[in-house]
């Protein structure tokens, strides 16, 4: 590596940037909560155990700032909030589902591979 520069950088590299806008473990959920289309805040919340409202409420606005969810205020009292994916978040979801699959296919493998690793790892200590 001496002498040489560096060919990737966190500044520059798309796989940086996407792990940045998707890396939050809720953020996976919210966008898979909301790929069947327009849903009310409760229900988001219900359908995602162990999130907060205050996580949820975060991650939605994260993902408002980032242009990929869109949050509407139904005027009614109390006042009806509906959330749903822009076009930009709906280009997301094929992405998604393909680390999904893989996940599915591949997760056992790489949970006997870390159980694999950590016995070599107790055996040296």
């Amino acid at each position: 590596m001496a002498g040489t520069t560096p060919d990737i950088s966190l500044e520059a590299c798309s796989y940086s940037r996407v792990l940045e806008i998707v890396s939050n473990k809720w953020t996976a959920l919210v966008l898979y909560a909301l790929e069947g289309g327009t849903i009310r805040y409760g229900e988001i919340r219900r359908r995602i155990e162990g999130i907060s409202q205050k996580m949820l409420t975060q991650t939605l606005k994260q993902l408002e700032r980032d242009g990929l969810v869109r949050r509407k205020v139904v005027p009614s009292v109390p006042p009806i909030v509906e959330y749903s994916l822009t076009p930009l978040g709906e280009t997301l979801i094929p992405c998604m589902l393909m680390l999904k699959s893989w996940a599915s296919t591949h997760y056992g493998s790489v949970m006997a591979a870390r159980e694999e690793f950590d016995r070599g790892e107790s055996i040296k200590t």
